[in-house]
């Protein structure tokens, strides 16, 4: 069982608060971490100012369905790549009432690694009502929760960035 909630709890809360101050509201869009990211950004007191809504889409139909990931896309780089993850984002964007839309999509294992998508492998998407959405990766390291909970803290500080230079 991950201690997500109780380890970055004032990482989310400085989330939380920037948003606010900031007027965004944010959605998650999360496959491997399960909605860990969505459970952390909820406990904190005043998150529903900011928080519009997540979405779990732990397999591809889900991906497709609810945030309307093209499933020749899946096909095409897997559900784990970088691809996937924007797309991910901009389908929760659209999906959604927020401002900051972000996708985390990986392999946690303790199993369905490969050569090329190792266990630890995250793919990350952002996506903004004033920018471009973007990807990035890390391959982290670790138990299954720690590899959800690095996820997890690696997506808030995203989000954090973006929320900073946020017009």
């Amino acid at each position: 069982m991950t201690l997500v909630s109780s380890k970055f709890f004032n990482q989310a809360s400085e989330l939380v608060e920037l948003c606010k101050s900031n007027s965004k509201r944010l959605t998650t869009i999360e496959s491997c971490t399960g909605g860990l990211l969505s459970a952390l950004l909820t406990s904190v007191p005043g998150s529903s100012k900011v928080f519009d809504c997540g979405f779990v889409t732990y397999s591809n139909e889900a991906k497709n369905k609810l945030v309307q990931v093209p499933l020749n896309k899946i096909d095409e780089f897997g559900a784990v790549s970088g691809e996937v993850a924007i797309a991910m984002a901009n389908g929760g964007l659209c999906q959604s009432n927020a401002d900051i839309a972000v996708s985390i999509t990986g392999v946690a294992g303790p199993g369905g690694g490969t050569i090329q998508k190792p266990v630890g492998l995250v793919h990350f998407g952002i996506a903004t009502s004033w920018s471009n959405a973007k990807s990035g990766h890390v391959i982290f390291s670790g138990t299954r929760d720690q590899i959800r909970d690095q996820s997890v803290r690696h997506a808030l500080q995203l989000v954090f960035d973006e929320a900073v230079d946020a017009p």
